[in-house]
């Protein structure tokens, strides 16, 4: 167990798990974006105003899942990033069992 209360293994899961997930989320806010801008029936002023709270709202997501990640924040990180569901199981299955469970916890509380 590392001092943070993980082993090892489970931060260097986490360091590659992250840019799965941070492309996931991208590729969701794009998504959002893209249906923002086709939707014809609102007039431009209107999807202009809808993007720009998309792309607040999903910046504020990068900004508390996946900016300055480090041992002492990994656990909020991955409970943060695992609620908006952007980790498969086999994915969360990767990390040890100790870890699963605080991640699961934490995530339920969010």
């Amino acid at each position: 167990m590392m001092p943070h209360g993980f082993p090892e293994r489970d931060w260097k899961v986490f360091r590659e798990l992250r840019e799965v997930a941070l492309e996931r989320l991208c590729e969701r806010a794009l998504g959002d974006a893209m249906a923002v801008i086709e939707n014809r029936d609102e007039p431009h002023h209107k999807r202009f105003l809808e993007l720009f709270d998309v792309l607040v709202e999903r910046n504020q997501d990068i900004a508390r899942g996946f900016d300055a990640p480090r041992r002492s924040a990994m656990l909020a990180q991955v409970s943060f990033i695992h609620s908006l569901g952007l980790l498969e199981a086999d994915e969360l299955a990767r990390f040890s069992a100790s870890t699963r469970e605080a991640i699961e916890s934490r995530a339920k509380l969010l």
